[in-house]
């Protein structure tokens, strides 16, 4: 009898002991999951923290040079000064980067209003002022360069631009004379960031089209039509600076009538 109950105990142990056939494909699996989980933590931590790091940095760049260039019109903490800047807050980096990437500002002198000049910083100081202004308040950003390509409906684009724009800018985008000494520029040669830049933030006279007015998707296609604009030249021949029926009546007078009056002088010196 106690020879049996030993067999018995020692069975009864190996059955315990006996590991399930999935017990190895499970421990597998949760080391797995385990090591995934802990590398990605940490990857992202460390890709996380030279990001903001860099923000940080490029943020205080641009504060010493807006207290440099810019606090004497805008205000030392941008907030404006009467009379003579206005407040910052809420303009965003798309206002920054195409007033000062396009030499804007700083401005020359007071005028009715800021015209283009040579760009007096680098690209990475104008996107360090940005990144200033925009840590301020929030405003419109910065364009995603996937609207920037120029490769969207350019027929599109020249509907929106005619519907929305060409009341100041003409419909080839020449521009145009406004009120009080202000004028629509040409776009000629713009950006497309910068077009874009202009179509959210508003400059000067130009009412701001955001993304109710606008999808990013129109206005990728105004791109479009402008850029497409500066690949072909005008069909019809020398476009007369593209300025419409003032421009071509003009040099039908002059060149018209002029023509006219010397064949007249011709024909009657001939006869005398």
């Amino acid at each position: 009898m106690a020879k049996k109950s030993k067999t018995t105990s020692t069975g009864s142990t190996g059955r315990r002991g006996r590991r399930h056939p999935l017990a190895t494909v499970a421990l597998i699996l949760i080391g797995l999951v385990t090591t995934g989980g802990a590398y990605a933590l940490f990857s992202s931590t460390a890709s996380a923290a030279p990001s903001s790091v860099n923000t940080q940095a490029s943020v205080d760049e641009g504060k010493k040079l807006f207290s440099s260039n810019c606090a004497t019109c805008h205000g030392l903490n941008a907030e404006g000064v009467d009379g003579v800047g206005p407040s910052l807050y809420g303009v965003g980096a798309a206002s920054v980067s195409f007033q000062v990437g396009t030499g804007r500002m700083p401005l020359a002198n007071q005028g009715p209003q800021a015209e283009k000049k040579p760009v007096q910083f680098t690209n990475e100081q104008v996107s360090s002022l940005a990144e200033y202004v925009a840590s301020l308040a929030p405003g419109p950003a910065i364009p995603s360069s996937k609207y920037l390509q120029a490769d969207g409906n350019a027929s599109t684009g020249a509907e929106l631009f005619r519907v929305n724009c060409a009341m100041c800018h003409n419909v080839a985008g020449a521009g145009g004379a406004l009120t009080e000494g202000k004028y629509a520029p040409a776009l000629a040669g713009v950006l497309p960031v910068h077009i874009y830049e202009a179509m959210v933030s508003g400059p000067q006279s130009m009412p701001v089209f955001n993304d109710t007015n606008l999808t990013p998707t129109q206005k990728a296609d105004i791109i479009t039509y402008l850029k497409y604009l500066d690949k072909n030249p005008s069909p019809g021949g020398f476009d007369l600076g593209s300025l419409g029926p003032v421009s071509e009546g003009l040099f039908i007078w002059i060149f018209g009538l002029g023509a006219i009056v010397a064949v007249t002088i011709w024909i009657a010196a001939k006869a005398n």
